[in-house]
């Protein structure tokens, strides 16, 4: 039987896993004394790089006396007693001398009179009205830097400032602690490269590699350079063979990318317990609890896990603030404020958690709404602008609990942000972009929690304004009598973005032949639902009761989503016969749409929102001609009443 199938009968079982405080202290209890080798570099290369050696300046600066301003230079004493009623004259050439700023100070010289306090009375002759006191507008060897002073000791990092104090003391080279090398080694027998398939290509099964391109960008960040070793299919003889040559070269880390967890062929764990020792194998954290480390010919050798969110949790938890270490460089500075959460987050006890969110500044209040948790979604932590750290201990955060997050961007680009809560739209990200081109820096934030779940977060005072089309059954008006009824004792705005045609999403050439929502009951089809308080879920209960059918009799009626492409993605991927869904999501992927209705798609805005500098930003950009073009290229969209007041 061969190594592999012998690994691959057995699972990796977490049997002693660590809080990421233990895991940290462990890390760093074998790994603290383990620094990169010093080199020799020119200043002018020497950015962001950590002194090895004290650097003490060769020469003072200025290396002279200098003039400070444009003018005369000449003895003080030579100006005591001037004034307005008695001007002293001097002679330029023979007790006073033309200087620029900069300039040497002319020998028995040490104060300059500006220019603009001198009178010329001829070409030799000049008078003043008022003294000098000795080295005034005089720039003194040595002001800045003497010879021989510390400018900095071993231990600071150089920023653009130092260079220059480092080249005006005459120091020219210093000595630093060099880049660590980290090697990456992508493992996977799905695994392709971006550059070696066409998009249209993929096959099921297929995973684009791309956590070695991310670690490798993360390991700049932490001042690392980086290498990335041909991908590897999963076989444990090939993976330790390629573990161990690596940790017999010029590698300071290693980093092994999948193979961490409890698959029975994960081989990360082989590979370092079997060539080296394994320290950690699992940390209480999530994402990245598969994360496991260890030493390999006297280096750290980390199996990161597969899941990109995770990769990249294990990552910046571990692997970075080591390679920190390895040039004495401090740890990243995080930025942390205090949000309120604009819903109630459930956690898991006994492991601490990384809660990606998205955070917007309304009324004074930094609000969080939360993104998928999900350790492969990497575009939660690309659409994320803070993580909150829900402690092991505690079952999750209330709402509106105040709690702290690490902010990912800066806190001004968030003041700038619309918050949007409410229903999903295609038309969300295109106004995004096209209000980045108008005011660039305006950005909208948008979260899908339906139209109720918008008219609720404006009730709580979490958004500056939601999506909705409620469909009202009596009267099949959308929206008013829900925001009479929900919000009667705010005053808002409603307009309307765009009008929309929802309808049943279906497989390409419509291979069921499904006319209408009774042949989900009819045929027996499998559907896929959107989430409750959404207006497509109370436009398909209300088309059900017109209908005579009951939810009950709908397979898959439970089985909901949160935006309309996910929807379509559900179709696509034959997880679903049939959802309901806008027209714009089906032509996006090129699936079959069965028209139900034309609705109204509108933004609630409360009024004291309303005249502000962003939200007039963004009625401007909703009325636009270019705007409204790229809309109807969607397909399924007009938008003659957009921008139009509704309501009141």
């Amino acid at each position: 039987m061969s190594s592999k199938k012998q690994i691959s009968s057995k699972r990796n079982v977490y049997l002693e896993m660590k809080t990421i405080e233990e895991a940290r202290k462990i890390l760093f209890d074998h790994f603290k004394d383990y620094k990169t080798r010093i080199q020799t570099l020119d200043v002018v290369d020497a950015k962001d790089r950590v002194l090895a050696k004290p650097a003490i300046a060769a020469i003072s600066s200025p290396n002279f006396h200098a003039a400070a301003m444009d003018g005369i230079a000449l003895d003080a004493k030579n100006t005591f007693g001037a004034n307005e009623e008695s001007p002293i004259r001097l002679f330029p050439g023979k007790n006073a001398f033309w200087v620029n700023t900069g300039h040497v100070m002319p020998e028995n010289t040490n104060a300059v009179i500006m220019i603009e306090h001198i009178q010329i009375l001829d070409e030799h002759t000049i008078e003043i009205e008022a003294p000098v006191f000795p080295w005034q507008n005089v720039r003194k060897m040595g002001e800045d830097i003497v010879a021989t002073e510390l400018l900095f000791p071993r231990g600071h990092q150089i920023n653009a400032y130092c260079m220059g104090a480092l080249l005006s003391g005459g120091i020219f080279k210093v000595q630093v602690y060099a880049q660590p090398k980290v090697l990456i080694i992508p493992t996977g027998s799905e695994l392709v490269q971006w550059q070696d398939i066409e998009v249209n290509q993929m096959t099921p099964g297929n995973v684009v590699e791309s956590n070695s391109h991310v670690l490798g960008a993360l390991c700049t960040d932490h001042g690392a350079v980086f290498e990335i070793a041909p991908m590897l299919k999963d076989d444990l003889e090939t993976i330790k063979k390629a573990v161990k040559d690596a940790s017999e070269q010029a590698y300071d880390m290693i980093c092994i990318i999948g193979g961490s967890s409890a698959g029975s062929e994960d081989f990360a764990k082989p590979v370092i317990q079997d060539s080296g020792e394994l320290y950690v194998h699992g940390v209480t954290m999530m994402p990245g609890k598969p994360v496991m480390f260890g030493k390999l010919s006297g280096k750290p050798v980390f199996g990161i896990p597969g899941y990109p969110v995770s990769a990249i949790v294990a990552f910046e938890q571990f692997a970075g603030p080591l390679l920190l270490n390895m040039q004495n460089r401090p740890l990243l500075e995080l930025t942390r404020v205090e949000v309120s959460c604009a819903r109630k987050i459930a956690s898991k006890l006994g492991q601490e958690e990384f809660l990606r969110v998205k955070l917007g500044s309304v009324d004074g209040n930094l609000i969080s709404s939360q993104l998928p948790r999900g350790a492969g979604n990497i575009t939660t932590l690309t659409k994320a602008d803070a993580v909150i750290r829900i402690p092991k201990n505690v079952e999750g955060i209330s709402q509106n609990e105040q709690v702290l997050a690490t902010l990912l961007r800066p806190l001004s680009s968030i003041e700038n942000t619309i918050v949007i809560t409410g229903s999903h739209d295609n038309t969300l990200d295109l106004l995004a972009d096209h209000i980045r081109q108008v005011n660039g820096a305006i950005s909208i934030s948008s979260s899908h929690v339906g139209s109720m779940g918008g008219l609720m977060a404006i009730k709580k005072g979490a958004c500056h304004l939601a999506g909705a089309h409620l469909l009202d059954p009596d009267d099949g008006s959308y929206n008013i009598s829900y925001i009479k009824k929900y919000l009667p004792d705010q005053k808002v705005y409603l307009i309307n973005l765009v009008m929309r045609d929802q309808g049943l999403i279906v497989p390409k050439h419509n291979p069921k032949h499904i006319q209408s929502i009774a042949d989900l009951k009819d045929k027996g089809l499998q559907f896929i639902n959107r989430q409750p308080g959404s207006g497509t879920r109370i436009l398909f209960d209300y088309k059900l009761k017109v209908l005579g059918m009951e939810p009950g009799e709908i397979r898959g009626y439970e089985n909901d989503e949160y935006t309309h492409m996910s929807v379509a993605v559900s179709v696509l991927s034959g997880r679903a016969d049939a959802g309901l869904g806008i027209h714009a999501a089906a032509r996006a992927l090129d699936l079959d749409f069965i028209p139900v209705v034309t609705e109204s798609y509108d933004l609630v805005i409360p009024e004291r929102f309303f005249d502000t500098p962003k939200i007039q930003v963004l009625l401007e950009t909703i009325q636009t001609k270019s705007f409204k073009d790229q809309v109807n290229r969607l397909g399924g969209y007009s938008t003659h009443k957009t921008g139009t007041l509704l309501y009141p």
